[in-house]
């Protein structure tokens, strides 16, 4: 039985995502008693204060699964040297009203896959930024992946790599340990 769940938020709308791969590659590497739930963004409008008093059904649906989470695992590309827009629309969501704030203290892992050599560390320094401020608890460090081989990481979160997926294994239970003393 799953002593956690985890919000799954894949940043990459690409049918065919390597983030969508790594992020299954995590799920599948990590301790049984982290349950992993995917949590759709892509259908919220851009956020727009006057949309406050009537919520859209897809942003209720979102803010209430991060709110239920134990912890949230973002996995994104770099857009520009930085977050793309999906999953900064969502954590505006996410932050509004300032009262109701579901980032605040919660558990939050970072990842991303890029084919760039710096995989996604630029975005993830904006991600830390962004979520920093709204009280977050991000594990520290950084976690991105060159992905340099079509089959690096195949659709069903096989590693193809040892050395790969030996690290995604260690980060995984680094993000374990983290939740269950966050969660303390």
């Amino acid at each position: 039985m799953a002593k956690f769940t985890v919000a799954t938020l894949v940043a990459s709308t690409r049918t065919g995502s390597i983030n969508r791969r790594l992020a299954k590659a995590i799920e599948r590497l990590s301790p049984a008693d982290l349950r992993f739930v995917d949590v759709p963004m892509y259908d919220m409008p851009h956020y727009h204060g006057d949309l406050e008093k009537d919520r859209p059904k897809s942003v209720v649906d979102f803010t209430r699964a991060i709110a239920d989470s134990d912890a949230v695992s973002i996995v994104t590309p770099e857009f520009n040297r930085s977050i793309p827009g999906v999953l900064k629309n969502a954590i505006d969501w996410g932050s509004k009203p300032f009262a109701e704030n579901i980032w605040r203290d919660k558990v939050v892992g970072m990842t991303g896959a890029s084919p760039g050599a710096i995989g996604t560390a630029i975005g993830q320094q904006h991600l830390r930024q962004v979520l920093s401020i709204l009280g977050a608890f991000v594990l520290p460090g950084e976690v991105y992946i060159g992905f340099k081989s079509p089959d690096m990481i195949d659709t069903d979160g096989n590693v193809a790599d040892p050395t790969v997926e030996d690290f995604l294994r260690a980060y995984a239970l680094r993000f374990h340990a983290f939740i269950e003393r966050m969660r303390r």
